[in-house]
C-alpha cells in the first residue's frame, strides 16, 4: 500500500506537462482496451455466423431459400456477398435457360459483373471489420514515444532544479526523475496490449477475409457452370453448384 501511495503522490506532484502526457496515455489505454474487447466479440460472432451460413449454403438446394434466410445472419459478410449477387445469379439462370431453348450462346460478361459485385462487397465488409483496429497500431507505435517525451520533460525539470539549487544530490533529482519515469512506464503499459491486440484482431480479420475470397470463388464457379451448362452439384458436394 505504501508503494501505491508513493506512486500516486508522484503523479499528483508531477508538473503540468507530465500530467498532460499521463492523461493522454490513460485515455489511449482506455480506448485501446475498449476496442480490443469490442472487436474481439464482434469478430467471434462473425466467425461463428460465417460457419453456420456456409453449412446452410451447402445443405440447401434452393437459392431462393438461402436468400430468404440471409436475414438470420446479420453479422457474417458471407450473407451480404450472397445477397449482393443473388439477383444477378437469378437473371443469369433465366438467360441460360432461354439461350438453351433458342440454341444461342450466353454472354460470358455476366461472370465479370458478378466478380465486380463480389469485389465491391468484399472491400466494404473488410473495411467494416478493420474499422477502429488501426487505432491499436497507432497506439502501439506512438505510446512509447509519448511516454518518452514526458520522461524527457521531467528530467529537464530535474536538471533545472539542480541549477537553481546549486546542488546535485539524490534528494534533489530523485523526485523529478521518478515522476518522469512513470510516463515511460505508462507508455509501455499502453503500447504492449495495443500491439498484441492489433496482431490478434488483424489475424482474425485476415482469416475471415480468406473465407470471403473462397466463398466468392464458389459463387463465381456456380455462375460459370450455369453459363457452360455443366452438371449441377449434388447436395453436400462443396465443389459443385447450388440448385
Amino acid at each position: 500500500m505504501e508503494m501505491n501511495l508513493n506512486v500516486w503522490s508522484l503523479v499528483f506532484n508531477a508538473g503540468p506537462m507530465v500530467k498532460f502526457v499521463l492523461l493522454i496515455l490513460v485515455i489511449g489505454s482506455i480506448a485501446s482496451w475498449a476496442i480490443i474487447f469490442y472487436k474481439a466479440r464482434a469478430l467471434t460472432r462473425i466467425a461463428k455466423e460465417s460457419s453456420q451460413f456456409q453449412d446452410l449454403f451447402w445443405e440447401t438446394p434452393n437459392l431462393s431459400n438461402i436468400n430468404s434466410s440471409c436475414a438470420e445472419f446479420p453479422n457474417t459478410p458471407l450473407a451480404r456477398q450472397f445477397e449482393g449477387v443473388y439477383a444477378e445469379i437469378v437473371n443469369i439462370r433465366k438467360n441460360a435457360e432461354a439461350a438453351a431453348r433458342e440454341g444461342q450462346a450466353l454472354h460470358t460478361n455476366d461472370i465479370s459483373r458478378v466478380k465486380r459485385i463480389l469485389d465491391k462487397t468484399c472491400t466494404i465488409e473488410k473495411a467494416k471489420m478493420e474499422y477502429t483496429i488501426g487505432f491499436l497500431a497507432t497506439a502501439g507505435n506512438a505510446a512509447p514515444f509519448i511516454g518518452l517525451f514526458g520522461t524527457v520533460w521531467g528530467i529537464m525539470n530535474s536538471f533545472r532544479s539542480i541549477g537553481e539549487m546549486g546542488a546535485a544530490n539524490l534528494a534533489v533529482v530523485a523526485p523529478g526523475i521518478s515522476e518522469a519515469l512513470i510516463a515511460t512506464a505508462l507508455g509501455l503499459f499502453v503500447a504492449i496490449p495495443a500491439s498484441m491486440g492489433f496482431n490478434q484482431l488483424i489475424t482474425k480479420v485476415d482469416r475471415i477475409g480468406g473465407e470471403m475470397d473462397n466463398f466468392s470463388s464458389d459463387l463465381i464457379n456456380i455462375v460459370d457452370k450455369m453459363i457452360n451448362k455443366r452438371p449441377a452439384k449434388k447436395i453436400g458436394d462443396k465443389t459443385g453448384e447450388n440448385q
